[in-house]
């Protein structure tokens, strides 16, 4: 068989000895006397020069073709600025910020506010605030500084301690990427400044309809040993059955089952946690007065993980829920969210802010047929709400608080029970329509049984509810199968 010239032994004859034919020629040679052996020395001399030669111009072909590149590199770059960003970029979700008593939490673009392109969340010292200054990278290139504004919330509740917003404009022409603080304007950035990526800058102006999400539930806190494990799986699996699409959770703390619940739903993709090691920084309250609990800071940071929440889901989600991880805002003339939410758009198109009331199912008055009492659930830590269907009518003679539907690019700034600044109009849904089911401790402990109302909504969804809650419970090994 004839050798292919893909063929290894091919090439190592054709290749290899290219030659060949000749010493057939010279050996013919050698054989009728015509070669002597002054001219074999003489070949053999030659031999060596020609093997030189190609060592040599092999030699030169590498030196050219490896380091010809490498004069490009010293040609200069184009003017520009002349610092390169030195990119310690900030990986935590609570960062100090340098030659302050302040913390950084996360920076958006955010242009809706005249004059200004990026907003950084931020907890600050309210005795210690001084003027600061935002300083870009540029696609690898530091800015000018820009002077900062600094707004702080308005509900601090007398702590030290209180979310604010440092607002800041991008200079001209810089493809701003990330962004810090400063206290001296036009200063070099030392080596030790964290950066801050901005975040929703590649979705900015997007549609609505065209989010990621519909429904995002914000849950601001968790922290000390809270490990309420059958209302939290039976919330958030309501919540599916509702329509919400993620459940965002700002994590300090919290009990052992719980964890494992959370690690499942965050598997999932149902669940965003965000850890907040707020308590590594600061001395936070368990309380909302001052006064009272004493401490650096409201409830862990609730006022600041609500408003990052509303930024973080600004471009990704066209609803959010600001509520606590016990509450749920249930339409009640609706089967889901959604169609709640088109007849309300409907009804007040320039709306922004959804008022829900809250309303209290005391914890200690159980539904009497026991129908909802399932020995699957017996050993799993928390309540079962299913078992509390009686409501206490809020007192209408003292504050009552609200909870909130929003749709986040109409919001600017929130507290907990409402809004501190938005672009549009506000609405308080009739009680009819939407309400919140919060089974917790009594909020009126003297009133009897017979003083509160019956309410059975959550029975409309017992037939899916109950195997789902089962299905979550099972994955992560707390159904009691026995």
């Amino acid at each position: 068989m004839q050798a292919s010239p893909y063929d290894s032994g091919y090439r190592l004859q054709h290749t290899c000895n290219p030659d060949k034919d000749k010493r057939k020629k010279m050996d013919g040679w050698l054989g009728t006397g015509f070669i002597s052996t002054g001219w074999m020395e003489l070949l053999k001399h030659f031999k060596k020069k020609l093997v030189l030669v190609f060592i040599t111009a092999l030699f030169l072909f590498l030196v050219f073709t490896v380091k010809t590149p490498s004069t490009y590199n010293s040609i200069p770059k184009p003017s520009g600025p002349p610092s390169a960003c030195s990119m310690r970029i900030s990986e935590q979700t609570i960062t100090p910020l340098n030659n302050t008593k302040h913390l950084l939490v996360s920076a958006y673009m955010d242009q809706r506010v005249k004059d200004f392109d990026i907003r950084i969340i931020g907890i600050f010292r309210r005795d210690s605030i001084q003027p600061l200054h935002c300083f870009f990278c540029c696609t690898g290139y530091l800015s000018k500084t820009t002077p900062a504004t600094i707004l702080q919330h308005p509900d601090n509740f007398g702590f030290p301690f209180v979310t604010t917003d440092v607002m800041c404009q991008i200079p001209q022409n810089c493809n701003a990427t990330h962004v810090t603080l400063l206290t001296t304007p036009d200063k070099e950035s030392p080596s030790t400044d964290q950066w801050l990526p901005i975040r929703n800058k590649d979705t900015v102006g997007q549609k609505e309809e065209n989010m990621q999400f519909d429904f995002t539930v914000c849950i601001s806190n968790l922290f000390g040993d809270y490990n309420n494990v059958l209302q939290f799986a039976q919330t958030l699996e309501m919540y599916k059955l509702l329509g919400v699409n993620r459940v965002v959770i700002y994590n300090t703390s919290c009990g052992p089952e719980l964890n494992r619940l959370l690690q499942s739903y965050s598997n999932e993709g149902f669940v965003e946690m965000v850890p907040w090691p707020i308590d590594k920084h600061l001395n936070p309250s368990r309380g909302w007065l001052h006064s009272e609990h004493g401490g650096d800071l409201h409830y862990f940071g609730q006022l600041t993980t609500l408003n990052e929440c509303i930024y973080r889901s600004m471009e990704r989600s066209r609803y959010v829920l600001l509520n606590d991880i016990d509450e749920i805002i249930m339409p009640y003339q609706h089967d889901d969210l959604m169609s709640l939410m088109n007849t309300l758009r409907n009804q007040h198109p320039n709306a922004g802010v959804f008022l829900i009331e809250n309303h209290i199912f005391p914890k200690k008055h159980f539904e009497p047929s026991g129908r909802f009492h399932l020995p699957q659930w017996n050993g799993v830590p928390g309540i079962n709400i299913l078992e509390h269907i009686y409501r206490e009518d809020p007192a209408r003679n003292v504050y009552h608080p609200y909870k909130m539907i929003v749709r986040p690019r109409m919001v600017e700034g929130t507290s907990v029970h409402e809004v501190i600044k938005n672009f549009g109009e506000r609405y308080k849904v009739p009680l009819d329509v939407c309400r919140i089911i919060h089974v917790r401790v009594a909020l009126q402990g003297s009133l009897t049984l017979e003083q509160l109302n019956v309410d059975k909504r959550l029975w409309d969804f017992q037939e899916k509810l109950i195997p789902n809650v089962d299905k979550v419970l099972k994955r992560v090994g707390m159904l009691n199968l026995t």
